[in-house]
């Protein structure tokens, strides 16, 4: 189901973009109008597909907001705003459902029966995402590729998480890994910690998302340790697994979930609005992560 809604918002976005320029009339997209409505209606199965509708609502209100704004100087017909009072009047629905988007309250997930790793260290979280995707390898393969992969072989990555950052560079980390190097060997070593690893089936790293200044519990580093712990408030935690299960065909199912848990209001609050406006680009990283260790698995790559 998942696969067949980004397949189909792929197309219905691809066939409203091209027929806003030229309405490709035998679709049924007879008007710039009709195609603005298929592209809105691929973008929201998009969003579905991801699980990502409140991220849906965050980027809709911006876009009635710069819709609004442009009509402002010049009323554009086809995206439904004649006059400039029709802007206004979206331009503060914009805001409006942007703002509320971004304050929606998030619940919490809890463990109620372990059955990976990651849920002993992380058996509570408020946000959190998974991916699944069938590997024509064995686990062993499988595994192996998950320690190899690296970023250069994520489609988009870098264009990724150069977006996230700025386009600011810095010393080596996940958001800026060197070419030749394993993506989760650069993780461990810098901004992630190796919570657990059972050859060939899963592996867990975490880190620190957020925390107060001066908290004297980080002054040790990252460690393991950490997750264990009480934490002064104010502090959040990520925790993310590649999780590797053999089939009845020789071949694998690899998922990999991530889990953030904050353990106060103020920092949930803070990371929920972040986490709305980054979770697409978090969404297309984790597939495309899952794509190249299918490549690698399967001997597509060459080592």
């Amino acid at each position: 189901m998942e696969s067949a809604l980004i397949y189909l918002g792929f197309v219905l976005i691809s066939a409203g973009l091209v027929s806003v320029i030229k309405p490709m009339r035998w679709l049924g997209l007879r008007t710039r109008r009709i195609a603005v409505i298929a592209v809105g209606v691929g973008v929201f199965l998009e969003f579905a597909a991801g699980n990502m509708l409140d991220s849906f609502l965050v980027y809709f209100g911006l876009v009635l907001t710069l819709a609004g704004l442009l009509s402002l100087i010049r009323p554009i017909g086809f995206l439904f705003v004649e006059t400039r009072r029709v802007a206004a009047i979206g331009i503060a629905a914009g805001l409006l459902l942007l703002i509320l988007a971004l304050l929606l309250p998030t619940g919490a997930e809890k463990v109620s029966a372990p059955v990976a790793r990651i849920d002993d260290w992380m058996p509570r979280w408020q946000i959190g995402e998974r991916h699944v995707i069938h590997i024509a390898a064995p686990p062993e393969a499988v595994f192996a590729a998950i320690h190899a992969v690296r970023a250069d072989e994520i489609f988009l990555f870098r264009t990724l998480i150069a977006i996230r950052s700025c386009y600011q560079t810095g010393p080596e980390s996940i958001m800026n890994p060197p070419a030749q190097k394993p993506l989760l060997d650069v993780a461990t070593q810098t901004t992630f910690v190796l919570l657990a690893e059972e050859a060939p089936r899963e592996i867990v790293i975490g880190t620190v998302i957020a925390a107060p200044r001066g908290t004297r519990a980080l002054s040790g580093g990252l460690t393991p340790e950490l997750f264990r712990r009480t934490l002064p408030p104010g502090v959040a935690l990520a925790a993310m697994n590649f999780l590797v299960r053999p089939d009845d065909h020789g071949g694998s199912t690899i998922s990999t979930e991530t889990r953030i848990y904050a353990n106060n209001s103020s920092a949930l609050r803070r990371f929920v609005i972040y986490w709305r406006v980054i979770h697409p680009g978090s969404d297309i990283i984790r597939r495309m992560w899952l794509r190249a260790i299918k490549q690698r698995a399967e001997g597509k790559v060459k080592a």
